[in-house]
């Protein structure tokens, strides 16, 4: 090493959460996106569970997350390493969330607007905690029968801004887009917050 060269820069941390609710693809999506094996805390769905968790429209899933999924991704574009905390979808786990929302930045709002009823709570959480957040819209089989319009007006979002993505959870390119686009959230609004 000469006296002119630089050592690199370490790329920055930055805590991201991945939330909604139960059964719309948060593990698949840290899953997709993670340069290392993801954490899973999943559990099989057992006879205990019946009449506490509500499987309308997802009768086939077998396992359910019961503290997080973690992962991990670089974006050397953005000099940043994104940890991902997939938070635990069912109502009765959420008391988690505000734990695992110590030093975020930000959160992916994963929908299914099959049972979009089942995202309002993750929506009104970030909200009312003042985090910044974007929207995806999982198409689940490559399919989604809404516009961005149609589920901005169904979930009734306070700020007009927040962006909607139409992604599948299990397409990294897609997943990557909603990260930096919540990048970009975050961003801009650290801009708006600075004093002039």
């Amino acid at each position: 090493m000469t006296g002119y060269d630089t050592p690199a820069q370490e790329a920055a941390p930055v805590k991201i959460l991945v939330a909604g609710g139960f059964g719309v693809g948060k593990t698949t999506l840290v899953e997709t996106v993670s340069e290392i094996e993801p954490l899973r805390t999943e559990e099989l769905l057992t006879a205990a569970g019946v009449g506490v968790d509500d499987l309308d429209g997802v009768e086939s899933k077998t396992a359910t997350t019961v503290a997080m999924d973690f992962g991990r991704i670089t974006l050397d574009d953005a000099g940043v390493v994104l940890y991902l905390f997939g938070t635990p979808g069912q109502e009765r786990f959420w008391f988690m969330w505000d734990e695992l929302l110590n030093g975020a930045l930000g959160a992916v709002v994963l929908v299914d607007t099959r049972r979009l009823d089942r995202s309002f709570a993750a929506v009104d959480f970030f909200e009312s905690r003042g985090l910044p957040f974007v929207v995806g819209a999982n198409c689940f089989h490559g399919e989604q029968l809404y516009t961005e319009a149609e589920i901005r007006a169904a979930l009734h979002l306070r700020d007009p801004g927040t962006p909607i993505l139409m992604l599948d959870a299990r397409a990294r390119a897609d997943v990557r887009g909603a990260l930096l686009a919540l990048l970009d959230t975050v961003i801009a609004r650290a801009r708006t917050a600075a004093p002039a």
